[in-house]
C-alpha cells in the first residue's frame, strides 16, 4: 500500500508542479492545466507500467540464472 501512496505523491507533485499555473487566479484548474494534468498522469502511469515489466522480466531472468546455478551445485555435489 505505501509503494501506492508514494507513486501517487510523486505523480501528483510533478504533474501540478508541470501543469498548474503558478499565478492561481482561480480556484479551479483551467481547460489547458486539466488536458495538461490528464496526459501528465496518463504518460506517468504508462511509465510505470513499463518500468515495472522491465523490472518483473530482469526478475525472472535473475531467478532463473539462481536456479541453474543451484541445480549445477547440486550436480556437481551429487557426483
Amino acid at each position: 500500500m505505501e509503494m501506492y501512496t508514494d507513486l501517487f505523491n510523486k505523480m501528483a507533485s510533478t504533474c501540478f508542479s508541470k501543469c498548474a499555473s503558478q499565478k492561481h487566479k482561480e480556484p479551479d484548474l483551467a481547460l489547458g492545466e486539466m488536458s495538461c494534468t490528464d496526459r501528465c498522469v496518463a504518460k506517468y502511469l504508462e511509465a510505470q507500467e513499463k518500468v515495472g515489466m522491465v523490472l518483473q522480466k530482469a526478475n525472472e531472468v535473475q531467478a532463473k540464472q539462481a536456479q541453474a546455478l543451484a541445480d549445477m551445485q547440486n550436480a556437481l555435489g551429487g557426483r
